[in-house]
């Protein structure tokens, strides 16, 4: 049975040591809470230690904030257990890490053991674990980091004289429920942006292999190889610089005075997301930035991807949302052709490899290799219903991002105001469900 909780606002606060907190909760230091356990990292030299490991071994690594751990990157062989570990986690204990990433806390969803970078926290009394795993990380640990070591680091002796905002036990729970319920939903959430990019990469494929039909039809499809595998005989292949113009930026404004009061789109190679291969953010030069570099103005809809650096291999491909200026290590495409439709070149070149060039360790692109590039050709039809069903695909990532974006907001906005007590929560009565 879904359980149901009531909000409402704090008015009476005590000062102590954390700061403000409800009249009724207490700080209580972290060791009065709960019982720790250091980890270890086996002698790396040791190979009997690591070879044919079996059991897990966590490191931080391993640790999504506020999830579970069901998987580890590295196991240890029993050697190494019984030489190095007294103890052994099990699962549903609590860890957090304590060196160089502090304070990211997961549950462990299996037996395991740790390195030293990280605790195993064992409530004691009447704290809940849960509460534990959400409270921990809003804690501002750069008050207790150990001064006398590089990078930022804890001890077990500070670690335990932290202060703890506790509210009673049922709040505790009551606040646990509210988090988890929010995050269950983000993490459900990602499942479909991760299940909708699953199938974007099979109708990519299948699309540019048979074209817009389905699978049964496909079978009757007629194929012939090309230089860029097999396609449907009705389709041509056409080189990219045959079909398009492909240019590229200038350089970047140099001076704040660039870009003070500027309001002249200028997209960067760190502006394409790479995650969403979109551009949402972008710098705002002024206009004489444009006249004394030159700058040279593209339409909204070209298409971007770099052509120097380490993101060449993060096969970036953008459109412009706006008309834009954009940086000389991007290179700049539109469709100078009647029979290629912009936004079907912008999905073809999604899933078109480009070969650099490595001078000095550092990969590069001309663009005389780049309009070198083979495209599949169809007529343009089946160009149309291509980028239709791909851009129904791209809406739906798109509106799911926008949903986990709003449910990360909400959990942030929600961690904070819970744990400080501003907003204030308790599963509600048989009374209350009865008056509504």
């Amino acid at each position: 049975m879904e359980r149901r909780v009531t909000f409402y606002e704090e008015t009476s606060f005590k000062t102590t040591e954390i700061g403000e907190i409800p009249a009724d909760w207490e700080a209580v230091k972290l060791g009065e809470l709960a019982n720790i356990q250091i980890g270890r990292t086996p002698a790396r030299k040791e190979k009997e230690s690591w070879e044919n490991g079996s059991f897990p071994w966590v490191s931080i690594s391993d640790m999504k904030p506020f999830g579970t751990i069901t998987e580890t990157k590295e196991k240890i062989s029993n050697y190494a257990l019984e030489k190095y570990f007294k103890n052994v986690s099990r699962a549903g204990t609590l860890l957090m890490s304590f060196k160089l990433t502090i304070g990211r806390t997961s549950i462990l969803a299996i037996d395991a053991v740790h390195n030293e970078a990280i605790v195993s926290i064992y409530p004691i009394g009447s704290i809940d674990k849960m509460y534990l795993l959400y409270y921990l990380p809003t804690i501002d640990f750069s008050k207790y980091f150990d001064k006398a070591v590089k990078g930022n680091t804890l001890n077990k002796d500070k670690m335990l004289v932290i202060p703890i905002a506790i509210p009673p036990v049922e709040e505790q729970k009551a606040i646990a429920y509210v988090l988890s319920a929010v995050q269950e939903a983000r993490e459900k959430t990602e499942k479909v942006i991760e299940a909708a990019k699953e199938l974007k990469k099979s109708l990519m494929k299948h699309l540019f292999t048979y074209g817009p039909v389905s699978l049964e039809e496909a079978e009757c499809i007629n194929l012939k190889e090309t230089e860029i595998g097999l396609i449907p005989e009705s389709w041509e292949v056409a080189k990219l610089g045959e079909v398009a113009s492909v240019t590229s930026g200038g350089p970047a404004p140099q001076g704040e005075e660039y870009f003070t009061g500027g309001s002249f789109p200028f997209v960067r190679v760190q502006h394409i997301d790479n995650t969403n291969s979109r551009i949402e953010r972008y710098d705002l030069i002024t206009e004489q930035a444009v006249l004394d570099y030159g700058l040279r103005l593209f339409p909204k809809g070209t298409i971007v991807l770099p052509k120097s650096g380490a993101s060449i291999f993060l096969e970036k491909r953008a459109m412009l949302p706006v008309d834009s200026f954009i940086v000389s290590h991007l290179c700049a495409i539109n469709s100078n052709n009647n029979n290629l439709l912009q936004v079907y070149l912008y999905y073809v070149l999604q899933q078109t490899r480009l070969a650099a060039n490595k001078a000095d360790n550092y990969p590069t692109l001309n663009l005389s290799e780049i309009r070198q590039a083979i495209l599949p050709l169809p007529p343009l039809p089946v160009q149309q219903r291509i980028a239709e069903i791909l851009q129904t695909v791209d809406e739906k990532i798109q509106a799911e991002e926008k949903k986990k974006q709003a449910l990360d907001n909400l959990f942030n906005s929600m961690l904070h105001m819970l744990m400080s007590g501003k907003l204030r929560v308790k599963f509600r009565t048989g009374e209350e469900e009865e008056s509504g």
